[in-house]
């Protein structure tokens, strides 16, 4: 697509001031050292978070050796979520089509092409991580079955039903719940599986807090409530069939963030907020009906 179809193209596909700002982040964030670097030796870029626990002695590694030994150690983790969520989308089969919404650079796409030979399009509204995702895809030789798309994933043009496996990887913050659940409900077919991963307020502790005030300000998103996301799925024919409380195991990933050099400022409002239990980490699994 031509720079200027691309720019035409978002003018209708962006449809208000919040939207512009995440395509403008996204777009103009092209050397953040630390995806790119923990993505280069695997080709696996990643914009989500990690679980598992990281190595202890990493806290008393001479400082010469520790920054290259703690960002493996993300990577690992990150690599460890990634996984995760894709075996969760259960029997995927390489006929199936799976979509991969907001997908970065699409590092969960190639998890789940690696793991299934299925077909994944991603959709996601920043052009350079679209373009970005596209090399990789024919770098890896898989361009065939794994294409990325220059769409809102709130309105992604594909027909009803077409999918029959979606996820979503820490994206659901940056769109309304109900505009997402409708679109992603309408794609997947019935009997289907969407898996999704994200972090939400735990309301039954608080229903807001400076901690999470910060991490939205920080990442320009708008972190749900966990309540809102059961009675958004229901109203919109998905239905939970297992939700998965990672917290304890998402943790970690942000102690050992504080141990580099390249730690971005959102790590301790998150530690406080698992800590304080004033959020959540959750995997959920429904089904289509």
């Amino acid at each position: 697509m031509s720079s200027n179809l691309k720019n035409d193209y978002a003018q209708t596909m962006i449809r208000d001031d919040f939207e512009r700002s995440l395509v403008e982040y996204w777009d103009t964030k092209q050397d953040d050292a630390i995806n790119l670097l923990l993505g280069a030796e695997d080709g696996l870029y990643h914009h989500h978070f990690g679980l598992g626990d990281f190595d202890r002695t990493l806290e008393h590694a001479p400082p010469d050796e520790r920054e290259a030994r703690v960002l493996e150690e993300m990577h690992r983790l990150e690599n460890a979520q990634a996984r995760a969520l894709v075996e969760a989308l259960g029997d995927v089969r390489p006929e199936h089509r799976v979509l991969d919404a907001g997908s970065g650079r699409g590092g969960t796409s190639f998890v789940a092409y690696d793991r299934y030979g299925c077909y994944v399009d991603g959709v996601n509204f920043s052009s350079y991580q679209v373009d970005y995702a596209n090399r990789l895809a024919a770098s890896r030789g898989c361009a065939d079955k794994v294409r990325f798309h220059l769409r809102n994933m709130v309105d992604t043009g594909f027909p009803d039903n077409y999918f029959n496996f979606i996820f979503t990887n820490e994206t659901t913050p940056y769109a309304d719940l109900t505009e997402l659940f409708t679109e992603l409900s309408r794609v997947l077919a019935p009997g289907g599986r969407y898996v999704g991963a994200t972090w939400c307020r735990n309301d039954a502790v608080a229903q807001q807090s400076p901690e999470v005030l910060e991490i939205d300000a920080h990442y320009i998103c708008r972190t749900h409530r966990r309540s809102t996301y059961f009675r958004r799925l229901a109203e919109h024919n998905l239905v939970p069939r297992t939700v998965i409380d990672h917290t304890l195991a998402a943790t970690p990933y942000f102690e050992v963030r504080l141990l580099t050099r390249l730690r971005t400022g959102s790590e301790q409002p998150y530690l406080d907020c698992y800590r304080k239990k004033l959020m959540d980490y959750i995997f959920f699994v429904v089904e289509r009906v």
